[in-house]
């Protein structure tokens, strides 16, 4: 890479993380300066806490009510008012099966201004206006407004290549160090750096300007 060639970061994401939702929200403006490009990597962040984090999957319905749980809702609620993101969260279709959403995403992933219009507006969908992703009429809906072929999108869901792409890039990330959505991977010197989650978007661009 010569000192003329924008870095490409790398954004592993699932749609149903509210931290995700805030990050994608956050980070082109953050980096808008840099001239870094952005390559938008759906992913199962099910899959990921899984087979490395199950720790944070029984936590989840056992200590809703600990403190450190009630500081990070607080916190995530902060962070949506800084951000000015309408967080209505969580709804009724919280936890979110999201693996037909990120098999639809995965179709796109090859057209990455579409991935990223897809995603930012099934973002809004869940977070805000509370639609629930694991329904195929309301993917099918959020892609034809997106000016996708919608149907098309729908129908690929549930061929085997797109299921074995969502499992490679899944793998992938879990190789890499992933272990939660979003995982954000920038290239340096000396190789890669993980960064995770909205709040270590400094970092990201510390590093992406130092290392």
């Amino acid at each position: 890479m010569t000192a003329n060639t924008p870095k490409t970061i790398e954004f592993f994401f699932d749609l149903s993380s509210p931290w995700t939702c805030l990050a994608f929200h956050n980070i082109r403006p953050l980096l808008a300066d840099l001239g870094v490009n952005i390559r938008w990597r759906p992913f199962l962040v099910g899959g990921v806490h899984n087979q490395v984090n199950a720790s944070f999957v029984e936590s989840r319905s056992s200590e809703l009510t600990s403190p450190k749980w009630l500081h990070s809702g607080r916190s995530l609620m902060d962070w949506a008012a800084l951000s000015g993101v309408t967080l209505n969260f969580p709804s009724k279709h919280h936890p979110l099966r999201s693996v037909h959403a990120m098999r639809l995403c995965c179709q796109l992933e090859d057209d990455q201004p579409a991935l990223e219009r897809f995603a930012s507006a099934a973002f809004d969908a869940y977070f805000t206006d509370q639609r629930n992703l694991d329904a195929p009429d309301e993917l099918i809906a959020i892609a034809r407004a997106c000016g996708l072929d919608a149907d098309a999108l729908a129908a690929g869901t549930q061929q085997q290549a797109c299921k074995d792409h969502l499992r490679a890039n899944t793998d992938e990330a879990i190789a890499r160090g992933a272990f939660g959505s979003p995982s954000i991977f920038v290239p340096t010197e000396q190789g890669e750096r993980l960064y995770f989650g909205n709040d270590q978007l400094p970092l990201v661009k510390w590093a992406i300007e130092t290392l």
